[in-house]
C-alpha cells in the first residue's frame, strides 16, 4: 500500500494483493483533504455486528474491505501490523477508512498537518 498526498488529496494506492484481500477492484482511494474531519493511531472500535461486504477477515491476521456498520459503511485494510491510521470522513463513498500503515503515526501527523493548512 502506497501513500501519498498530492495537491489536495491524499490518494491510497492499493497493490494487487491488497486488492484481492480487499475484493476492492475500484480506483484508487482519493480522498480530498477537506472531506477528512479526524486523523487517529488509536486502535479503531469495531464490533462483531459490523457486517462485511465484500471482504476478507481472519481473526489476528487480516480484516480487509467494505464493512456495514452502525457508524456506516467503511474501508479496512488491517494486518496483524497494527499501526492503525483511522480516517473519519465527510461527503465520502465511506464514512471511515481504517488501515496498518508503517510509520503510522508519520503519516498522521503528515495528513493533519495538510488539513490545517487548507482550513486557512
Amino acid at each position: 500500500m502506497q501513500l501519498s498526498i498530492s495537491e489536495d488529496q491524499l490518494k491510497i494506492d492499493l497493490d494487487i494483493w491488497e486488492r484481492i484481500w480487499a475484493f476492492y477492484f475500484n480506483a484508487d482511494l482519493h480522498i480530498p483533504l477537506s472531506h477528512i474531519t479526524l486523523v487517529s493511531t488509536d486502535e479503531p472500535q469495531h464490533s462483531w455486528t459490523d457486517v462485511r461486504l465484500p471482504g476478507t477477515f481472519l481473526p489476528g491476521v487480516i480484516k480487509a474491505g467494505t464493512y456495514y456498520t452502525d457508524r456506516g459503511k467503511e474501508f479496512w485494510y488491517v494486518t496483524r501490523l497494527g499501526r492503525y491510521v483511522t480516517l473519519e470522513l465527510e461527503n465520502e463513498f465511506y464514512k471511515r477508512i481504517v488501515l496498518s500503515v508503517e510509520q503510522n503515526r508519520d503519516w498522521a501527523e503528515q495528513i493533519q498537518a495538510q488539513i490545517i493548512l487548507i482550513d486557512r
